[in-house]
């Protein structure tokens, strides 16, 4: 009886086809079945339970929307009062319990009454400068058919929040409250909007209706006065001859060949006569002042908060300025860009201006990436701060051409004011606002 070795064997077994693995059993099946559908229950008993605490809750809001924070901790307390009074038998918890709950069912009573009323803010000068004064004016006037019941008018403004005691009002009686607004620094000033409180004095219950929208303050950045065209800025630019060709323009370079698509206007046809061969114009590009004016308001640029609004003035006094001369214009900050169309709403949207953090990885990128849509400037105006280093300010020569003037306005407060070159950018250091004007005449293409 001979045997087969292993090794003999392998070749044997390689050729057979690999055994098919075994069929899963009718319990397994079943199993995995199950357990499908036990969890498809679940997610939906999940879901329903969910549809039905957002429906309860949506009834409950009248309610639970009365409570105020402090509501909830009272009544919080006097649960957790009343629990340890019945396991421990402490009549001291079961005291405390019971007047935190009657100090609730108190409050109950002084959120019922209805308010029918005219309610209107007015604020005098809707903008205003830093530093100037500003009023509002809440006008009350009883809408109902009976007088009403004295009530507390609360109004936003700003920050803080305004509380005013509207006396019982006869019916179609108005109530007048004047208030100060504060100016001290730029910003977009917020009032309203009005609401009418009701509740008790500590403040457990509180109901609150709506009456108005809120109006907004404009207060803007204190600007200097500079000279028509900014001293040669911009005039000095316009017209000036440059050395790209176009078909269109004033200044007469030379003939070519005509091709397909040439405007037959330009055709010299005593050429083309002599010629045989039509032959068309070309022309030297006049430049077309077309200022960018950008800031960069990157928070770590900035020695301090009075340096960034040192900063944000410079801007609007350049840009109104320019705006004023006609020129166009495009001003950009890391937020959005803002509007040139009037003096006022460049103005408008520099009082919305607010440090940014890590908004561009580098100031050469936040400009690239803010000049890429518009025309080709003839002149870069980069506004920063004192802590942007200059191998960043120089940077950005690599992104326009040899004919675009490049300007930065360096913002150093109490420093020096000066003017220095550094390599085709114009570095020009504002210690002081009331500086700029005489700078800006010093400055020359």
């Amino acid at each position: 009886m001979s045997s087969t070795s292993p090794v003999e064997a392998a070749p044997a077994a390689r050729g057979q086809a690999a055994p098919e693995p075994p069929a899963p059993s009718q319990t397994g099946i079943a199993f995995r079945a199950a357990r499908r559908s036990l969890a498809a229950s679940a997610r939906s008993l999940g879901t329903r339970v969910a549809h039905a605490v957002r429906a309860v809750g949506r009834l409950a809001a009248p309610v639970t929307g009365v409570i105020s924070a402090t509501g909830w901790l009272v009544l919080a307390g006097g649960i957790v009062a009343l629990g340890i009074a019945g396991i421990f038998g402490w009549i001291e918890f079961a005291f405390l319990g019971f007047t935190l709950l009657a100090a609730l069912v108190v409050a109950v009573a002084f959120v019922f009454g209805g308010m029918h009323y005219r309610v209107g803010i007015e604020l005098q000068p809707a903008r205003v400068v830093a530093g100037e004064r500003a009023l509002g004016r809440l006008l009350v006037e009883n809408a109902a058919s009976g007088p009403s019941t004295p009530s507390r008018l609360e109004l936003p403004v700003g920050a803080g929040v305004a509380e005013f005691v509207i006396p019982t009002l006869a019916p179609g009686a108005e109530h007048e409250e004047l208030f100060a607004v504060p100016t001290n620094r730029r910003a977009v000033i917020v009032a309203g909007p009005a609401v009418s409180v009701r509740g008790d004095q500590l403040g457990l219950l509180r109901r609150t209706v709506r009456w108005t929208d809120p109006v907004e303050l404009f207060v803007h950045p204190l600007t200097a006065r500079l000279r028509p065209s900014a001293a040669g800025l911009v005039r000095d630019l316009e017209g000036e001859i440059t050395k790209t060709i176009t078909n269109n323009d004033i200044s007469f370079h030379a003939l070519r060949a005509y091709e397909p698509g040439d405007a037959l206007r330009n055709v010299h046809w005593r050429t083309s006569a002599r010629t045989g061969q039509l032959m068309v114009r070309q022309y030297e590009e006049s430049r077309r002042s077309q200022l960018i004016l950008l800031q960069s308001t990157e928070r770590e640029h900035y020695a301090s908060d009075d340096e960034f609004e040192l900063a944000v003035s410079v801007l609007a006094s350049i840009g109104v300025q320019v705006i004023r001369d006609g020129t166009r214009l495009s001003v950009v900050t890391e937020g959005r860009a803002l509007r040139t169309a009037t003096p006022t709403a460049l103005l408008d949207d520099t009082s919305r201006t607010e440090p940014a953090r890590r908004a561009f990885p580098t100031v050469r990128a936040f400009v690239r990436e803010a000049t890429k849509r518009l025309p080709a400037p003839s002149v870069v105006i980069t506004v920063a701060g004192s802590l942007l280093p200059i191998a960043d300010v120089r940077s950005l020569e690599t992104l326009f051409s040899a004919d675009t003037q490049l300007l930065t306005f360096r913002v150093e407060l109490g420093a020096p004011s000066r003017i220095q070159r550094i390599a085709a950018t114009t570095v020009i250091t504002v210690g002081d606002l009331a500086e700029l004007p005489r700078l800006v005449r010093r400055v020359r293409p």
